[in-house]
């Protein structure tokens, strides 16, 4: 199996965001919850709806762990817009036998860091 949601945050955070529709099945179903409220979809076409509507920020999703059980993947990471830290994820993604995402949910907080973000990392080693 291919690693799909790290393909997926890059195209995301990419110049044409658009393309990460080319990772999803038809009838993809996803739940976002952000601190603004949750995004939920039933298809392709209710995601496409969630990117145009997206505000365009210089935004880099970085992954700190990343797994695979089965057809299940996860990824947990910081999010950073200009480099600056805006807070933490945990997502996760059915995964097709064709490497297509068929749903998705993902929790962005900006209150709680499950991990400790890499910089911080370093302030505390001896």
């Amino acid at each position: 199996m291919t690693d799909v949601l790290p393909a997926y945050m890059a195209r995301m955070d990419g110049d044409d965001p658009e393309q990460a529709l080319e990772l999803l099945v038809p009838d993809f179903r996803f739940r976002i919850a952000l601190p603004s409220g949750e995004v939920t979809g039933r298809s392709k076409a209710d995601f496409a709806a969630y990117v145009a509507g997206r505000n365009a920020v210089e935004r880099e999703h970085r992954i700190l762990r990343h797994s695979h059980d089965g057809d299940l993947e996860t990824v947990y990471g910081v999010v950073t817009e200009s480099g600056k830290p805006m807070g933490s994820f945990l997502s996760a993604a059915v995964i097709t036998p064709e490497g297509r995402m068929a749903r998705y949910q993902s929790y962005f907080t900006t209150t709680y860091d499950l991990i400790d973000p890499p910089e911080q990392q370093e302030r505390q080693s001896p």
